[in-house]
Parts: C-alpha cells; sequence; structure tokens
C-alpha cells in the first residue's frame, strides 16, 4: 500500500498525529521504499500531499537521522521554493542530518544562510542549529563560529538568549573574547528582563 494514502490530508485529518504515527511506522520497520516514495511527492501537484511529506520526512529525521540523509540534495533544492511550508521543513530535515553529512551541509552553507535570512523563524532557528553543529566539527569549526557569530550580531532579539545558550557547547576559547563582546553589545537591545538574564548567564559562564 502506498504511503500517500496514510498522510493527514488523505485521511481528511487537519491534525498531525497521522503524519507523526507514520513516521513512527517507518523507523520501526526500516522502510527505505516508503521514504523515497514521501521525497518523490514533495513534488506532488497537491500541496497538501507535499506539506505532509516533508513533516514525515523530517519526523523521522529527528529521531533516526541516517534514514533520511541520503536525500540532503533534495533538501537543499527546497530551500528555493515558493512553498514557505516545504522550505522551513526541508531547512528542519537538512538540521536533522547536519551531523552525518556536514561536507554536503559546509558546500551549501551559501545557500541555507540565504534562506535562512530570507526565512521564517523556524527557518532562521534550524539554520542557526545547523551552524552549531558543523561548528562542533574540528574540519569546518572556524568557518562556522565566524559565520555563528554574524548570526548573533544580526538576530531577533527574542530569539538571542536561546542561540546563545545553544552556542556554548561549541564556542573554543580562540572565540570566546568575540562571543562575549557580541552578546554584551546586545543587552540593551532585550526589553524583556527574563531574556536579558539568560544572556547574562551565557556571558558569566564564557568569561
Amino acid at each position: 500500500m502506498s504511503v500517500i494514502s496514510k498522510l493527514a490530508s488523505s485521511l481528511n485529518r487537519k491534525d498531525e498525529v497521522p503524519n507523526q504515527e507514520l513516521a513512527q511506522q517507518i523507523i520501526k520497520s526500516n522502510n527505505k521504499k516508503a521514504i523515497k516514495e514521501l521525497v518523490v511527492n514533495l513534488s506532488n501537484r497537491d500541496t497538501k500531499i507535499q506539506s505532509d511529506c516533508i513533516k514525515v520526512l523530517y519526523e523521522i529525521g529527528e529521531h533516526e537521522a541516517s534514514l533520511i540523509a541520503e536525500y540532503d540534495e533534495e533538501f537543499l533544492a527546497l530551500l528555493e521554493n515558493k512553498n514557505n511550508r516545504l522550505v522551513w521543513g526541508a531547512m528542519t530535515a537538512l538540521d536533522c542530518i547536519a551531523s552525518i553529512n556536514p561536507e554536503t551541509i559546509y558546500k551549501n552553507l551559501a545557500k541555507i544562510l540565504i534562506a535562512a535570512d530570507k526565512g521564517s523563524v523556524i527557518t532562521k532557528d534550524h539554520g542557526v542549529n545547523i551552524l552549531i553543529k558543523l561548528a562542533a566539527n574540528k574540519n569546518f569549526m572556524n568557518k562556522a563560529l565566524t559565520l555563528l557569530l554574524d548570526q548573533l550580531k544580526i538576530c531577533a532579539t527574542n530569539q538571542l538568549p536561546m542561540y546563545a545558550e545553544n552556542a556554548t557547547t561549541v564556542i573554543t576559547d580562540k572565540y570566546k573574547k568575540d562571543f562575549i563582546k557580541v552578546l554584551t553589545s546586545r543587552l540593551d537591545d532585550i526589553e524583556k528582563e527574563s531574556k536579558q538574564k539568560r544572556v547574562q548567564k551565557v556571558i558569566k559562564k564564557l568569561s
């Protein structure tokens, strides 16, 4: 049976539960044929099916990234799609596989960051997560940390505490001073006291 018939839209469901359940079924059965069918249908004429397919794919990726890793090029191609749902879904999938396929992700960083810059908050969040994952790899550390610093300079103050907290795990001694400088320079921009305190805590941790 085609996996398309099990998608939320095929079942006339407006919630995501069928897509989440399908992802779990595919993981348990290691159904690579089903994954390929989902990838093929990312270009289905029905945008609801496209949206369901990317949802199932990144749900699989969040639990078993190796199952979707071979489709990195397909996810990268979606970053230029006119359907915003596909763009941020593809960025979520790329975030899932960034540690598995770092070379491909690194090679396409310009494309990824352009999409993050133009995209929704979710797209930006996963773009930053990708940089953090690359920064954990010694082969891409310097470039990724430099780009991560750039993101911290311009990101929305709402997202800054989360980005700063997530980045602490990869910041090397060489970059600590620069990170502290950037975070300190942005403290006055943060309106919410609770978020300001979170950034101050990161600064203190790095100092």
